[in-house]
Formats: structure tokens, C-alpha cells, sequence
């Protein structure tokens, strides 16, 4: 049976949801749940797919992901909106990509910065290989992002971080000009080291 095109990339973990129950019939095989993730690690061999599931690894038969699992196509997008951090982490632990872009071009990142989810922000940047700067199609970066919607909290922790605040989107606007509230305003600034610069605060309805 080929190979499903969403596990085509070698060494990119993949993310299905169990639409029904699995019962292995050896013990090399991986049991789970109907509405269990699966993470797929290794599609090298056309029968057997190795993959995770609630922190076990074993072997799943490939037909069944392919014809009774459903794919989640940016699983770390989605824990990141949600807020839902032990997603999030299980994420990270199963090694999906942190730097993945969804098709409006946003990191998990951007995502966590745009719901105010602090918590999952901090992981997120706790992680080495995190991309502070990524410019969704809009031109936007997660600095963008939470000063757009006044999380004056999440601007400071990238600002913390060496978050670039030069970056212009589309609309030639930096994260500055973008910001919603004095509070991320003034943060920004004093990161340009500078008090005299105009407070560029927008009146936006969020």
C-alpha cells in the first residue's frame, strides 16, 4: 500500500488521531484508543510504521493510519492556540517540528503570542531551535502579534529574548506602530533605547 503523502518526509514526525481502537496481536505492536494521538516517527518500511503513543512506541500497521486515522496537520499549532500545554509538550517530547508553518505561515509560536497563552509562550521559548523572527505571509512576527492584541506580558518575554524589532510587515508597520496598548508601547521602546520617540499606540478593536 503507498505511503500516505503526509508521511512521505523522512525524519519529520507526523500526527494522526485514532478514529477507532487498535488491539495489537504481538508485542512489538502499539495498543491505543479511538481518539488517541499517534505519532509517526519512521515510515521507512511499507507495512509497519513505527510510532508513539501516550509515551509507548511500537509498531502500527501503515493501512490502518492510512485508511482509519485522521491527520492533524500542524499538531503544535493547534496545542498553541488552544493554550493546551500538555499537548503542547507531549508535542515537543514526540519531536515535531517547532519552526512548522501552517498555510497562513504562522509558527506555534505566533499562535501561542496571538491567544495571550503565556505559559505555553515560555515553552516554546524555552526550546533552543525556537525562531523568534518567522514572517507569516502577512509580513507578521509573533512580536507583531502580541503587541497587536496588548499582551504587554508576552512582549516583554520575547523582547527578553532578542526578538527583532525592526521587522516591517506588509504594511511597512513594525511591531511598535502595531501595538494596541501604552504598556507594549513602552516596552518596545525602551528596547530601541530611546523615551523620545513617538508612542505609537493605535486604537484597534480586538
Amino acid at each position: 500500500m503507498p505511503c500516505l503523502p503526509l508521511c512521505s518526509l523522512i525524519g519529520q514526525v507526523k500526527v494522526f488521531r485514532a478514529m477507532f481502537t487498535f488491539d495489537p496481536r504481538t508485542p512489538d505492536e502499539l495498543y491505543f484508543e479511538e481518539g488517541d494521538i499517534l505519532y509517526i516517527s519512521d515510515t521507512s518500511d511499507s507495512n509497519w510504521w513505527k510510532g508513539t503513543c501516550r509515551g509507548r512506541t511500537g509498531l502500527i500497521p501503515s493501512n490502518y493510519v492510512a485508511e482509519q486515522a485522521e491527520s492533524i496537520d500542524n499538531p503544535m499549532h493547534e496545542a498553541a492556540k488552544r493554550g493546551n500545554l500538555s499537548w503542547l509538550r507531549e508535542c515537543l517530547e514526540n519531536k515535531v517540528g517547532i519552526n512548522g508553518l501552517d498555510k497562513a505561515g504562522n509558527t506555534a509560536l505566533y499562535w501561542g503570542c496571538h491567544g495571550g497563552h503565556k505559559d505555553v509562550v515560555e515553552v516554546l521559548l524555552g526550546q533552543s531551535n525556537v525562531e523568534l523572527n518567522q514572517q507569516n505571509k502577512l509580513g507578521d512576527t509573533a512580536l507583531h502579534a502580541a503587541a497587536w492584541k496588548g499582551y504587554s506580558d508576552i512582549v516583554d518575554m520575547l523582547l527578553n529574548k532578542d526578538a527583532r524589532i525592526d521587522i516591517k510587515n506588509n504594511e511597512k508597520k513594525l511591531a511598535l506602530d502595531m501595538a494596541t496598548n501604552a504598556q507594549c508601547a513602552s516596552l518596545i521602546k525602551r528596547k530601541q533605547g530611546g523615551s523620545d520617540l513617538p508612542l505609537a499606540v493605535r486604537n484597534h478593536d480586538n
